[in-house]
């Protein structure tokens, strides 16, 4: 009887539960059966999810406390992300929980929602989408719930979540007016209220209405009750008084944020500190009040990850009362002390780059600039306009590397063989005090560090174990290695260290190797051994006349760059006396000197008039003794101008003129010696090289360019060249022209002496007429080969077949009976014909001529 009593309790019971588990029912049991599992079991496993991706994006994300700081703590990407696309876990698990919740769960009976926890899983569905930055899916959720929940208690939690949207899609002024209904029409409770006025706030950052911001922050933070908002609203609004220039009512903002202290993240607090320095007007009678208020902040060990920040306001506090050695010093602690933080390291490089070129210590700046580079974002406008600044002192680090070299290695030339015997053994002597020193260091430190690790639990559990098991031993072998071999590569020959060194002419383009080079890197025997050092200096004297002359040229360059480009008169005037005095060559002698009359006359000196009877003396026929003699007249001199010289040259250029061109702009670089218009006259001649020479001529032509004129855009302009158009046109091979129907451009080819111009002239007039009559749609044109050899050509023949038929249809075609000599030659062959000048290779190698 109990067990019949039993069979029907469990058959009500499991009828039931069948029961309670349709949608589509509205009972009691149906709606709290629905509710309990949805509230319980998906939304609470789809919140605990959400809440921890929601912990891993305030643990990753990173505020930019030198902009003004987002409401919301949010990295925004410029990605478009898809629902299809794999985001953060967490998030794709919050949302799987909430379209389950939605699936499974939902009572929509009769257009109305009767399981009172559905609003929350669409809720829970449309934050999972905002936080991975899937806003129109984020959008029709909220929406859902505004429309659909018109009595939902978290109705007012869905339109704040909207209208954050709404901002993430700029759509700010949507955003506001939407915000300003539901104040209006809607009670909100007080969290409810700090947030809408937060995101107002935000609406009117994006705005650029920091001033009503203010005013919408000021509410929020008095109505949340969540102190890291407070700390962070705070600090906002004074960051916003900054941009408007209250920096009275920015430090009352920053002194809210310091008094909460711990209640708020430390971050907020230290950079409210920092911030209220920056506001402070330093002056000698708070200078050590100052000074004691960041000496307690750097020792606060609880200000330790904080302590790069410190140290830049320490660094510019210093900077500021011109105490530039501390200043340098804690840039430089600063820089070690930061961890990830790009836009803080390129600040403290700026500061050193810039300190550094106000010393004139250029080659240290232009270092710093360059590490500034790699932490700056490309295609920003502080990124262009460092990198315009490191490719000027590029030239200038590049000359005086040369200076410093050159004068290094002349003056161990010119001492007596005792005294460099006595120079390298003192250099030996204090290399190897130094080595010996700082293996002591290394040692001491080993040891201490190995002492203690030895006493520990690992230490010993290493001890008696196989070498490379033994952390101890291990440790002593790397680190007697890197003293007896220094930080090598893993390579074959690895001890192998001394190379070659080739030193550029800047002036001549030729390579001057010193013996293998003073800066090769010695072995572990040779760099004790002075016979080494020895044996690198120079001892043919035109390699040392050599190095004179890139000394010369680098003194000079480094005048002209500091004088243009710098403005830094007494330097330039240093390096051009310096080529003065140092026996140049004749072309730098007249320019040096017309250079330092200008500076002086411009520093107002009594050397101005000195210098320019010099140059009236001495080079009375040039054209800077014209200048100094009447500028008016050599600047209206017309068509005697460089200009009009330059073009004239131009001209005969486009007309195949080159031998002209060529002893012109010769004669043109020697008038203008000096003069800015010299490169480009030197690039138009190499290019004429090129077309009458060949290309190797027009290689060592370009080269000079390239070498004499590097901080010139004819310099640069070579250098490219050289780097990406001599190559293409280096290979000399030419292309197989066997089948006569071959396919592609085609050309006939009629050779003359350049004797015989007129002879060519006349066949390319015949030639234009056949052309016109026959109906074709050739070009025919008159190309310089050599200074005696010139073809007249007819381009544009799809085929060798077509090329040949119509050089046999002007043969015999009774109106022309054109019987001159004459080849077909494919395109590709005929440009190498005319780069290289090697018309006889290929008569012999392709050509069979006709007769």
């Amino acid at each position: 009887m109990k067990i019949q009593f039993r069979l029907i309790l469990l058959a009500i019971l499991g009828g039931m539960f069948f029961n309670a588990c349709s949608v589509k029912k509205d009972k009691f049991i149906n709606r709290n059966w629905h509710a309990l599992n949805t509230k319980y079991n998906t939304l609470y496993n789809g919140n605990i999810a959400f809440e921890t991706g929601r912990e891993e994006l305030n643990a990753n994300y990173k505020d930019d406390y030198w902009e003004i700081l987002p409401i919301e703590r949010l990295e925004v990407t410029d990605e478009i992300k898809l629902d299809s696309e794999d985001n953060n876990p967490n998030f794709i698990i919050a949302e799987e929980k909430a379209t389950k919740a939605i699936q499974k769960h939902s009572m929509d009976i009769k257009d109305e929602e009767r399981n009172p926890q559905t609003d929350e899983a669409f809720l829970l569905l449309g934050k999972g989408r905002y936080f991975d930055q899937r806003y129109i899916p984020a959008l029709e959720a909220f929406n859902y719930i505004i429309k659909k929940y018109s009595y939902s208690n978290k109705l007012n939690e869905a339109h704040i979540w909207r209208e954050k949207v709404n901002i993430r899609l700029e759509n700010e002024e949507l955003a506001i007016k939407n915000l300003k209904r539901l104040f209006k029409y809607e009670e909100l409770k007080d969290q409810e209220y700090a947030d809408a006025r937060a995101m107002m706030a935000q609406a009117f950052i994006n705005l650029k209405a920091p001033d009503t911001a203010i005013q919408q922050l000021k509410i929020a933070s008095y109505y949340t009750k969540k102190n890291p908002e407070k700390g962070r609203y705070y600090y906002i609004i004074g960051q916003l008084y900054n941009q408007l220039g209250y920096k009275d009512s920015a430090n009352y903002a920053f002194d809210k944020v310091i008094d909460l202290n711990r209640k708020s993240p430390r971050v907020y607090m230290i950079n409210a500190e920092i911030q209220k320095i920056r506001n402070t007007e330093i002056t000698s009678a708070n200078k050590e009040e100052v000074l004691e208020y960041l000496t307690e902040l750097e020792e606060n060990r609880e200000n330790r990850p904080f302590l790069d920040k410190i140290y830049r306001q320490v660094a510019e506090f210093h900077l500021g009362n011109e105490s530039d050695s501390l200043a340098l010093l804690y840039f430089n602690k600063s820089l070690r002390a930061t961890q990830n933080e790009p836009k803080l390291n390129a600040l403290n490089y700026e500061n050193l780059a810039e300190y550094n070129f106000d010393e004139n210590v250029y080659k240290v700046a232009g270092a710093y600039y360059d590490s500034m580079l790699t932490n700056l974002p490309e295609n920003t406008k502080k990124f262009r306009a460092t990198k315009k600044k490191l490719d000027n002192l590029e030239d200038v680090i590049k000359y005086e590397d040369i200076v410093q070299y050159s004068d290094s290695v002349i003056t161990l030339y010119n001492l007596p063989v005792d005294d460099q015997l006595a120079y390298f053994q003192d250099f030996i002597d204090k290399m190897k005090a130094a080595e010996e020193e700082a293996k002591k260091k290394a040692e001491e430190k080993i040891t201490a560090s190995f002492a203690s690790f030895g006493e520990s639990k690992g230490g010993k559990e290493n001890k008696g174990k196989f070498y490379f098991y033994n952390v101890t031993s291990l440790g002593y072998g790397k680190n007697d290695f890197t003293n007896k071999w220094g930080n090598r590569e893993l390579e074959d020959d690895w001890r192998w260290s001394n190379k070659t060194r080739a030193l550029p002419s800047e002036a001549t383009g030729d390579a001057v190797v010193a013996n293998d080079s003073l800066s090769a890197e010695p072995t572990d025997e040779e760099k004790y051994d002075v016979a080494f050092y020895m044996d690198r200096i120079p001892k043919d004297e035109a390699a040392i006349d050599s190095l004179h002359g890139e000394r010369n040229f680098a003194n000079y360059q480094l005048g002209l760059i500091y004088k243009e480009k710098f403005k830094e008169n007494l330097l330039a005037a240093g390096k051009l006396e310096d080529v003065l005095k140092s026996n140049p060559e004749e072309r730098l002698i007249l320019p040096s000197k017309y250079n330092l009359y200008k500076i002086y006359e411009e520093e107002r000196s009594p050397l101005a008039a000195d210098m320019k009877a010099n140059i009236l003396q001495n080079h009375g026929d040039s054209r800077y003794a014209e200048i100094l003699l009447n500028p008016s007249a050599v600047i209206a001199e017309g068509a005697d101008s460089p200009d009009a010289r330059y073009g004239a040259l131009f001209e005969k250029f486009r007309d195949q003129e080159f031998l002209q061109v060529i002893t012109g702009a010769e004669e043109n670089i020697n008038r203008f010696t000096g003069d800015p218009i010299v490169p480009k006259f030197e690039m138009l001649k190499a290019n004429a090289i090129g077309r009458l020479n060949g290309f190797e001529p027009f290689k060592e032509a370009l080269n000079y360019v390239a070498l004499t004129y590097p901080n010139n855009a004819e310099g640069k302009k070579a250098e490219q060249m050289v780097a990406e158009q001599l190559p293409k046109l280096a290979p000399k091979e030419f292309s197989p022209e066997v089948t006569s129907s071959g396919s592609g451009n085609w050309k006939v080819v009629f050779p003359f002496k350049r004797s015989k111009n007129e002879e060519a002239l006349k066949l390319k007039e015949k030639l234009e007429k056949s052309i016109k009559d026959l109906k074709y749609s050739n070009v025919v044109s008159k190309d310089i080969y050599t200074l005696e050899d010139q073809f007249v050509i007819v381009h544009g023949f799809k085929s060798k077949d077509r090329a040949l038929g119509y050089s046999e249809l002007i043969e015999k075609n009774k109106d022309y009976k054109i019987r001159n000599p004459r080849f077909v030659i494919l395109s590709s062959n005929y440009k190498i014909v005319q780069v290289h000048k090697n018309i006889k290779e290929y008569r012999n190698s392709v050509l069979t001529p006709k007769p």
